[in-house]
């Protein structure tokens, strides 16, 4: 994944907040009815105050950026962050700049 594509996909901030907010699921996201260590429901994403169509096409961007990962149980998506992706980005970029 070209580190391009990633500045694209956080340079929305909503993207930004998502992947902000599954840094620390527990304190974003303690209702949660499942265990947050499957990850965060895509209905959770709803506190941004936009349509599920808009959330989900967020949610999206984000994983074809390889900035998210996903699992499906049932009929629900659970989201979590690509830590290993990012910190490969970061790492890229602090040599890059």
């Amino acid at each position: 994944m070209k580190n391009d594509e990633i500045l694209k996909a956080l340079a929305h901030p909503v993207r930004l907040q998502i992947v902000h907010w599954l840094k620390n699921p527990e304190h974003y996201f303690s209702n949660q009815e499942h265990p947050l260590d499957l990850g965060v429901c895509a209905s959770q994403f709803s506190r941004c105050g936009l349509s599920q169509s808009a959330v989900s096409a967020h949610l999206a961007v984000l994983l074809r950026a390889e900035l998210v990962t996903t699992r499906r149980v049932g009929q629900w998506i659970y989201y979590k962050r690509n830590a290993g992706r990012i910190a490969s980005f970061l790492r890229d970029m602090a040599a890059e700049i």
